[in-house]
């Protein structure tokens, strides 16, 4: 662990003025946060940076745990790139290590942790999809890997010497299992001491994470002050609830936007948020000013249709992650697919072994995941064949081409054979 000898000591006790520039620049660090710890340690962090022209070290940490990203990750992403443009240095960190323990962050059971293969194969796609958001020609990126690989056995026995159990359980998902009796495994206590310890490895002077990872980011804070390092100041950022308005957003619970989706599929997505909702989403991410969405939405309390504002929210989203065109042409989609239209991108799909009933029908288009679910939709309404409702369970469709439609946005051109 040589590579904390020359951490820089604990910052200096003179209190430095707040320039005009250094109060902006706290107040877009702060927008949209759920915690800034602490703001005044912080606030002198920007004020030294600023008379000193040295940039600020802001890490952010992202398990490889899946391929693919959406719009609640970018909430803490689109803070880095805030801070980012305010001229400091954003590392992103891979937890290449970490993801061989597995995060026990809000679980209630162990996380399996991945393979070297499934990290690997995961890493390839995530700064990629980073990148959306992030400069990737300004940014950082580093594997944990690179220094917790060398600690060995002895490195980690006397990086774990330097916290005790009765801190770690303090940590509220750990405690919550010992009591109800739920197994905890040694491992577990190692991984915040590992995100902390990368902390140290950086010397980062701000760590951003999402509200359940608060315990994590102060681990490294106290682990810093054990180094004789100037204490990194912590930003945790809300989860962004999914299209249900309810859970956070999930691939597991479906109510997630991917920023690889196409552009009409995000749009229609967005347009799909209650106008309650639609607000959350304008502070957590979009980049206009906060001016202007207070603007917004005086302009809706003042009786302009809250939709205009949704597809200004919408529009903005979409060309960010494809470009102004398909914004245009995701919005020129959703108008003909709220006439009734159907759009230009429709998957064709070729089955045989008419008559073949509806329902079967629908689950072999992959427009409903199950035949009980192709019931249901039917029930509802939510079917139709050439813009034909279709309300009967029973129906046998014969040979022929045709589309078919599962609610507002799923369609299929088939072609069904005998």
């Amino acid at each position: 662990m040589d590579n904390t000898s020359s951490s820089p000591k604990k910052g200096p006790a003179t209190v430095l003025p707040l320039t005009d520039r250094v109060q902006e620049a706290l107040a877009i660090a702060k927008r949209g946060v759920d915690e800034l710890l602490i703001e005044s340690e912080f606030a002198q962090k920007l004020a030294r940076s600023e008379q000193s022209g040295v940039p600020l070290r802001i890490k952010l940490g992202l398990d490889p745990t899946a391929p693919d990203l959406h719009l609640g990750h970018t909430v803490v992403l689109n803070k880095m790139r805030q801070l980012q443009d305010l001229g400091h240095q954003v590392i992103f960190l891979i937890g290449d290590f970490t993801s061989m323990i597995g995060d026990p962050s809000g679980r209630n059971v162990t996380r399996p942790p991945l393979t070297k293969e499934q990290i690997e194969q995961n890493a390839m796609t995530y700064f990629k999809q980073a990148s959306l958001v992030l400069d990737p020609a300004r940014t950082e990126i580093r594997y944990n890997s690179e220094w917790c690989d060398p600690l060995g056995a002895r490195g980690m026995i006397q990086l774990a010497s330097r916290y005790t159990v009765a801190r770690m359980m303090e940590r509220d998902d750990f405690s919550k299992r010992f009591k109800s009796g739920t197994p905890i495994s040694v491992h577990e206590f190692l991984y915040p001491l590992m995100q902390g310890y990368d902390s140290v490895a950086l010397k980062s002077d701000l760590e951003l994470g999402g509200t359940d990872q608060k315990f994590n980011l102060l681990v490294g804070r106290e682990l810093q002050k054990d180094y004789d390092q100037e204490p990194q100041c912590i930003l945790t950022m809300p989860l962004l609830e999914g299209l249900d308005g309810v859970d956070k957003m999930s691939k597991s619970k479906n109510n997630y936007i991917g920023i690889t989706e196409p552009g009409n599929v995000m749009f229609a997505k967005l347009m799909s948020i209650s106008d309650v909702m639609m607000w959350r989403y304008f502070e957590l991410l979009s980049f206009r000013s906060l001016a202007d969405i207070a603007q917004l939405k005086a302009e809706i309390e003042g009786g302009k249709n809250p939709r205009d504002a949704k597809v200004a929210l919408a529009q903005e989203i979409v060309a960010r992650f494809h470009s102004r065109q398909a914004a245009e042409d995701a919005l020129a989609d959703f108008v003909n697919r709220s006439k009734g239209g159907i759009p230009d991108d429709v998957p064709e799909v070729t089955l045989s072994g008419a008559p073949l009933l509806i329902t079967q029908l629908l689950k072999q288009a992959n427009l409903v995941a199950s035949v009980s679910e192709g019931g249901r939709m039917i029930e509802q309404g939510g079917v139709r064949i050439d813009g034909t409702v279709i309300s009967d369970k029973a129906l046998k469709i014969e040979a022929g081409s045709f589309v078919l439609q599962v609610g507002k946005r799923k369609f299929a051109r088939v072609a069904l054979g005998a």
